[in-house]
């Protein structure tokens, strides 16, 4: 009975992790897409907007955007080591650790479209002749 009980916490622990993993490649996939916006955006801004606060505020991002990537595939690597050997229970505190990376992710996210706004608020002012 015991090893049963057992056996079902583990394989509910391994689902649980499977579950943030499919999540966190969603948002890998997402900050990928973040930063090729980003070269576009610096392509748009030494061309057209040639605005150098803009420009500073366009590497400040990318880098930050860098930095959460790498926190990111870390967390990654983690997950998949912990779903292959680790026998830790999915308890609260996993729980939060991963709500800790979502926030992280929800932040980024959330700055890049605030500098998008500003992106396109520069755009904005130019008008076609």
């Amino acid at each position: 009975m015991n090893t049963a009980l057992h056996h079902k916490i583990d394989d509910y622990r391994r689902l649980f992790i499977k579950k943030d993993l499919i999540e966190l490649s969603s948002w890998i996939t997402t900050v990928e897409y973040i930063n090729e916006e980003l070269q576009h955006l610096k392509i748009i801004e030494s061309q057209l907007i040639k605005n150098s606060v803009f420009s500073n505020t366009l590497i400040g991002f990318r880098r930050k955007n860098t930095l959460v990537m790498g926190l990111l595939c870390k967390y990654e690597q983690a997950l998949k080591k912990e779903l292959e050997f680790g026998k830790q229970e999915y308890n609260v505190t996993r729980a939060k650790e991963h709500e800790k990376y979502r926030s992280h992710y929800n932040e980024l996210n959330n700055e890049f479209r605030q500098l998008k706004n500003v992106a396109y608020t520069n755009l904005s002012k130019y008008k076609r002749r």
